[in-house]
């Protein structure tokens, strides 16, 4: 008598067979989130030590995590090299000031918040920023994988989905978060805050794009405002630049402009149509 499900189970076995993907990876991003942040900010540890040897244990500890999780990764996934643990820890003081500079510019930007301790310990904006920050770090020594993870339990977390690949500058604002896109190859400058339902995306998806520039460029001191949608490698929004909400962008805007979307309804034909682009320098 055959074996119920033979075929399901056989394939599956095969599958597995060639899968070798070490099952402790996933696990390995909410951990290493877990240690890198309370070792930032005692915000995010139960119990903080402030003794030079508890901070020197935390290091520690967070290293070999780091090292573990390559180890694990190294026979499927190339390492560049050895010592990108250590170059990353190098970078954590650097990761520390430019995330101290983003939480008070959430702070300085938000009527709402009491403080920039309140601001680190409950906006999401600034969750996703942080995890950002140290999976772009790590994405830039060549570490494998595990920044996609890290950014996609940012995603997970508060609905912010940023690439590490993306480049930002310093003081950068998301408020509210909830829908946010950065994609691959977006150029974020200084200074920028943007807005819930935001997306920085790609205006063709095409493997044979994998090396080009497909995200738009924003400059320094712009403020992009609710489900706006900017998309193109070739899209640069000009410094202190406002794009308003739910305006559709696919070409160049020059500094210091408005763009709006006009409410204007008419009817035509029996059709409704709305909503064109503008924008006044």
């Amino acid at each position: 008598m055959a074996e119920p499900n033979a075929r399901l189970i056989q394939t599956l076995i095969e599958a597995r067979q060639h899968h070798r993907f070490p099952p402790d990876v996933r696990a390995s991003a909410p951990e290493f989130i877990e240690k890198v942040l309370a070792l930032l900010f005692p915000h995010f540890s139960q119990r903080p030590d402030c003794s030079a040897a508890g901070v020197r244990s935390e290091v520690a500890v967070l290293e070999a995590v780091l090292t573990r999780v390559m180890d694990t990764l190294a026979p499927r996934y190339p390492v560049p090299s050895r010592d990108i643990p250590q170059r990353f820890m190098n970078t954590l003081p650097e990761i520390y000031e430019w995330l101290r500079q983003d939480a008070d510019a959430i702070f300085q930007a938000d009527p709402a918040a009491r403080s920039v301790d309140e601001v680190i310990l409950t906006y999401p904006g600034f969750y996703a920023i942080a995890i950002y920050r140290l999976a772009h770090a790590l994405h830039g020594l060549g570490f494998p994988l595990l920044p996609r993870l890290l950014t996609e339990l940012a995603h997970q977390r508060t609905g912010v989905d940023i690439h590490p690949g993306a480049t930002i500058g310093r003081r950068f604002v998301i408020d509210h978060g909830t829908g946010v896109v950065i994609g691959e190859t977006t150029v974020i400058g200084e200074r920028v805050n943007i807005y819930q339902g935001v997306t920085l995306g790609a205006l063709q998806v095409e493997k044979a794009l994998a090396d080009k520039k497909r995200h738009p460029t924003i400059e320094d001191d712009v403020v992009v405002y609710a489900n706006a949608t900017i998309l193109g490698g070739d899209t640069v929004v000009g410094r202190g630049s406002i794009i308003a909400g739910n305006a559709f962008i696919t070409q160049s805007i020059p500094p210091e402009s408005m763009v709006t979307r006009r409410s204007e309804v008419r009817a035509r034909q029996g059709k409704t149509e709305f909503d064109e682009l503008e924008y006044h320098i």
